[in-house]
């Protein structure tokens, strides 16, 4: 086999697995750098001597391409740098000036809020919009003998008479009508100048939670530091009305009720350890399953048969769908649980005890369940009615579901991601019964231990146990 012809396969798989490859020949040093970030960034060559001349000539097929994607980078690097020119609107500045006012008040270890008032993390107008709409209702609707519990129950329900106006609003990217909604929020403010400067202390957990935000922040998993300002508003708030150690679940139990899908991209350690809490061992029940389900002894996998079992009809058992409930039903508290689910087709969620369980109704809200569902790989959707479409960038391999039987609150996480899916937001009357389904015969659907738990995300020693 001759030397060129192995030096081009070497250099092809360099290609196909993007990474560096240096080939050092005395004081001749040869670097080639392809770099995997959605544009080759080209070939460099530097310092070839004539002993390299076949190399050269291997790589011939490769330097005339990477000449024109290293013009179209320069390219796309202009245009972004232009983009980055354009001034900041009016929401934006407003934004600003507030995130600076709040880290004047805050006691903060790293400053978070600095990097929004120094145009460092800078958010979309239309976001800027909807966050000044949506606060300056919470300070019009807040009431000085009223908790913030019960201002977090009230609060969304009068926030539909302004709604579509911010939908409105929002379409057509106007500032002219934000005069009113700004001046809410500069009223309160102004209330907040007379303040010594780090006057509020938000406790140790926020500042927990802050930093962690930071940190994803930092590495591109959150876009932007929305939640930490959103969390710093709600200490200021809630400073003499509300334990500084609730202010993080109040934080998240807000964000759910008001926005159902993708509320959360992230959730810090702090409340994603105080979600797992709850977290509970449950069991399927077996003669609840439809009989083409096979269950394992100990009842914590379940997978769809090639043949149906012969078992006597029960009225408890699923002769439709192909489903199971587990042994476990609440009527209060709150519970967590975790499955690893498949790659095709399956179901979670809870269904009430007066739920049907016969035939082929569709298991939605109106007939008593509560779920989301997985079909053909990337059809993930929530069963409501009518039914609720979620994108393919929130499909999990890891479900935890958290049931809050008290705030009427049912959410899906992924959770390798630590992210929200979808809550549902209902008032809970009767007993609740996990519920899980699937067809598929080569992957377990297995529920997972409750004393099981995702490695932490922290880099170095993690402060959050």
């Amino acid at each position: 086999m001759s030397t060129c012809f192995v030096r081009r396969l070497a250099i092809r798989q360099l290609v196909g697995n993007t990474r560096t490859l240096i080939r050092k020949a005395g004081k001749t040093c040869i670097l080639l750098k392809i770099e995997d970030n959605y544009i080759f960034r080209g070939i460099r060559w530097a310092c070839l001597c004539p002993a390299d001349n076949m190399m050269k000539e291997c790589l011939h097929f490769l330097i005339k391409p990477a000449k024109k994607i290293k013009i179209r980078l320069k390219e796309s690097r202009k245009k972004v740098k232009n983009e980055k020119k354009k001034p900041l609107v009016e929401s934006q500045l407003f934004i600003m000036e507030l995130a600076r006012e709040l880290s004047r008040l805050c006691q903060q270890r790293s400053n978070v809020l600095a990097h929004i008032w120094t145009s460092e993390d800078t958010w979309h107008p239309s976001l800027c919009r909807e966050f000044i709409v949506e606060w300056a209702a919470v300070l019009e609707n807040r009431v000085q003998t009223r908790s913030i519990q019960e201002e977090l129950k009230n609060e969304w329900s009068e926030k539909r008479d302004w709604k579509d106006h911010l939908l409105c609003m929002l379409e057509t990217g106007g500032e002219y009508d934000m005069g009113s909604h700004k001046r809410v929020i500069l009223d309160w403010t102004h209330q907040l100048k007379n303040r010594l400067e780090h006057s509020i202390w938000p406790g140790e957990t926020v500042l927990m939670m802050l930093d962690d935000l930071e940190l994803q922040w930092r590495r591109g998993r959150l876009p932007n530091l929305l939640p930490a300002m959103e969390l710093i508003m709600w200490v200021v708030l809630s400073e003499d009305s509300l334990d500084k150690h609730d202010v993080t679940k109040e934080w998240l139990i807000r964000k759910q009720r008001s926005q159902k899908i993708d509320a959360v991209r992230y959730i810090p350690h702090t409340v994603w350890n105080w979600i797992c809490e709850a977290a509970e061992e449950v069991t399927l029940d077996p003669k609840t399953a439809n009989h083409d389900l096979m269950l394992s002894e100990d009842n914590k996998r379940m997978r769809c048969g090639l043949e149906r079992r012969d078992l006597p009809n029960s009225m408890r058992c699923f002769s439709g769908w192909w489903c199971v409930l587990a042994n476990e039903g609440y009527t209060s508290g709150r519970h967590y649980w975790e499955v690893e689910v498949g790659h095709r087709d399956w179901r979670l969620g809870v269904a009430k005890a007066s739920a049907q369980r016969k035939g082929y109704s569709s298991l939605n809200t109106q007939t008593g369940y509560l779920t989301l569902r997985l079909e053909r790989g990337t059809d993930l959707k929530a069963l409501t009615v009518p039914v609720t479409p979620l994108t393919q960038t929130l499909v999990p391999r890891k479900v935890g579901v958290y049931l809050d039987y008290e705030q009427g609150q049912l959410s899906f996480y992924n959770v390798e991601k630590r992210s929200h899916i979808y809550t549902y937001n209902e008032t809970f009357t009767e007993r609740l019964f996990p519920l899980f389904g699937t067809v598929e015969v080569m992957k377990d659907l297995v529920i997972r231990s409750a004393q099981t738990r995702e490695p932490c995300l922290c880099s170095g020693p993690c402060l959050w146990g």
